[in-house]
């Protein structure tokens, strides 16, 4: 399945819209608990663990709406956003979802 941040697919029409879908991935607070016990891990500001964990969670709901796009019988997802909030008591968790839309191309 092609899965792509723009509009549409250059040289492949769009022959049917079979709506918006959406994948979601929430990292637990153990995520952050964890992150903080291995200060190893930062290294010029950044954290190998954290970016891990981040990209698991950009996998996870990036499969999630492409089954779901599946399902509908699309072939093709167009116009892909993902976005990343902090949410839950004191911020403790992070969800990132991903969304589009199902179509069908050539």
């Amino acid at each position: 399945m092609l899965i792509t941040t723009t509009p549409s697919v250059e040289g492949r029409p769009i022959n049917q819209y079979c709506g918006v879908v959406a994948g979601e991935a929430i990292l637990g607070a153990n995520v952050f608990k964890d992150l903080f016990a291995n200060i190893r891990d930062f290294v010029g500001g950044r954290s190998a663990a954290y970016e891990k964990e981040l990209q698991k969670a950009r996998e996870i709901a990036l499969e999630e709406m492409q089954q779901r796009a599946a399902a509908l019988g699309a072939n093709a997802v167009v116009g892909v956003d993902l976005d990343y909030e902090v949410m839950g008591q004191g911020n403790g968790m992070m969800m990132v979802s991903a969304s589009g839309t199902a179509v069908i191309i050539d």
